[in-house]
């Protein structure tokens, strides 16, 4: 459909222009912070309202233009009408991704502290709205992924649950792990989450419109037919 292909264009737009800002925004501020053990959030504070803010809130606006698209489709191949379960997830998949367009936005919204010093309010904000992002993009993608093709679907499940162990990785870091190599899977576990998108975008951007199948005019039955034969030869 091309209402779906041009939401699927659009994203990827977005998303392209996400990732831009934020490596312009990782080489405009200041030098001495440390990408490894520091996190984008860090980054983003110390260059308030700058590039990276908006990548965040762009980011964002890409997913929010996949979710459209992703109400329409309907696979499975042969169009038959989902399960109730299938329904379901696929209903619970939508919510959850806009949960991660809330968060997403929350958090660039609502800063995080400045390196160094104790958390406030408007920090704690930040952290949770980020974890309700990054958690629930993974779980959305893998209910959303049975709605497309059995290609896509395993690159989406595949990038969710990388998605998933890296945040595992990074809870483990963040309090026992004493924030080593913080900054480093912040940013991987971020890059699998916008390959997730990216992976559904161009899917819906590169998808063909199937021609509408012409309508087939129910036909008589034959006997029917050959009665109105004999009575035009007996007249």
């Amino acid at each position: 459909m091309p209402g779906t292909r041009n939401s699927g264009l659009l994203a990827l737009g977005g998303i392209a222009l996400a990732a831009l800002l934020a490596v312009i925004g990782h080489l405009e501020v200041n030098e001495d912070l440390d990408p490894w053990s520091l996190t984008v959030s860090d980054y983003a504070v110390s260059d308030r309202g700058g590039v990276i803010d908006v990548a965040m809130v762009v980011l964002a606006a890409a997913t929010a233009a996949l979710l459209p698209a992703l109400r329409r489709a309907v696979t499975p191949a042969d169009n038959r009408r989902p399960r109730p379960g299938r329904i379901a997830g696929g209903r619970l998949g939508e919510i959850l991704l806009a949960a991660w367009v809330g968060g997403l936005l929350l958090a660039a919204i609502v800063p995080t502290n400045e390196p160094g010093l104790p958390m406030d309010t408007a920090a704690y904000v930040h952290r949770y709205a980020s974890v309700v992002a990054f958690l629930a993009l993974p779980v959305g993608g893998w209910l959303l992924a049975r709605r497309l093709p059995a290609a896509t679907g395993r690159w989406v499940r595949g990038f969710a649950l990388a998605s998933l162990a890296l945040a595992a990785v990074m809870v483990w870091s963040a309090y026992p792990g004493d924030r080593v190599l913080l900054g480093l899977i912040e940013r991987l576990l971020i890059l699998a989450e916008v390959a997730l998108l990216a992976t559904v975008a161009l899917w819906f951007g590169t998808r063909r419109q199937r021609p509408a199948r012409p309508e087939r005019l129910p036909l008589r039955p034959a006997s029917h037919d050959r009665g109105l034969v004999g009575l035009e030869c007996r007249d």
